[in-house]
């Protein structure tokens, strides 16, 4: 296992030696002999630095990141970190969902980067790569020293999760929220319950979830739900768009921004994988629809985009209702659109 000389941003890439995130020496290798960590082992480190600069040339909406965990239980098929576990010597399919980096000094560690003099304040966005709150958080407990730092040198963070292990820092994050600026999501792709059981075997049920966007709405935190991803031709069918948004309104999220899947290269290999394991008549239309890299087509996001945000409209979802809950009118018939001749070359 490679751990010297090697630190990666949120968007895995490599950044040069000198900057290493953790030295071999300071490894710790445990298992536990608890049903929920059947079959994970846990490598403990003490990491060298906590806040990651995110490249200029990334995508993401945010400068700085932290992540106090690396490989997720989660075990999402689709998950676009993967391919970081490859830069530890760590396979990136069943290994990235049961080898997990356990940087056990973050908050400590988070506390002292934030009152260095060069430290200027900025957001700090967690989950970004992989969930704060998965279930290695239970029993590490990160999280309470990391939003405490947070709060503490009033620094702006947000946080995005799949976990309902948030609900027990709710005390924290209230009093975070008080002094300084805080944005909240839970990531809720879709609510059908078979594709979850295959695409997000060790995630919370969506309605868990959604419960999570409801109390924290209940407690005075608004809540934005990222609907991600939106599956092609397995999640994004204009009756299951419309169940997870009714869903998601009923919650009470502040807003909900949808997100079509990626498949960056790492993530791409062992999704198309399963897809041709579970659904082998789908993988030529795969192929065809990311045939150009890692993203679907600009006109296939704009209409996954388009539909969400009117269903979004329909179910009063944004900032006049923010955090409240909403009684929801039983849905009608849903027609779906006619396919248009770009559409029709990819069935």
């Amino acid at each position: 296992m490679r751990w010297e000389n090697l630190a990666l941003d949120t968007g895995g890439h490599e950044r040069a030696a000198g900057t290493a995130l953790f030295g071999a020496h300071a490894v710790v290798t445990r298992t536990f002999d608890t049903p929920e960590f059947a079959g994970v082992t846990f490598h403990e480190v003490r990491a060298r630095s906590l806040v990651n600069r995110v490249p200029g040339a990334s995508r993401m909406p945010f400068e700085w990141t932290v992540n106090p965990y690396r490989g997720c239980t989660h075990a999402c098929v689709y998950c676009f970190a993967r391919k970081t576990h490859s830069y530890l010597d760590l396979d990136t399919g069943t290994g990235f969902d049961s080898q997990i980096v356990v940087k056990v000094n973050a908050p400590e560690l988070l506390r002292r980067e934030l009152g260095a003099r060069g430290w200027r304040g900025e957001h700090i966005a967690m989950g970004t790569n992989v969930d704060c709150y998965q279930r290695a958080e239970g029993r590490y407990r990160l999280m309470p020293g990391i939003l405490a730092a947070l709060r503490d040198h009033a620094n702006p963070f947000s946080l995005l999760t799949k976990g309902t292990l948030i609900l027990r820092d709710l005390e924290l994050l209230t009093q975070a929220a008080q002094v300084t600026d805080v944005g909240l999501s839970v990531s809720v792709g879709f609510t059908d319950p078979e594709l979850l059981r295959a695409v997000e075997p060790g995630t919370p049920a969506p309605q868990r979830r959604l419960d999570v966007v409801r109390t924290l709405a209940g407690h005075g935190l608004a809540c934005g739900v990222l609907m991600a991803p939106v599956i092609p031709f397995l999640s994004d069918d204009p009756a299951l768009l419309r169940a997870t948004v009714r869903a998601i309104a009923e919650a009470g999220a502040c807003s909900v921004t949808p997100l079509v899947l990626h498949l960056r290269p790492g993530a791409r290999e062992w999704f198309m994988a399963w897809l041709g394991r579970e659904h082998p008549h789908l993988v030529r239309r795969y192929e065809r629809l990311y045939a150009d890299g890692a993203y679907a087509p600009k006109w296939y996001q704009r209409r996954i985009t388009r539909q969400v945000h009117d269903l979004a409209r329909e179910y009063g979802i944004g900032p006049d209702g923010a955090g409240t809950p909403r009684r929801i009118r039983p849905p009608g018939p849903v027609a779906p659109p006619a396919p248009g001749p770009t559409q029709l070359s990819l069935i």
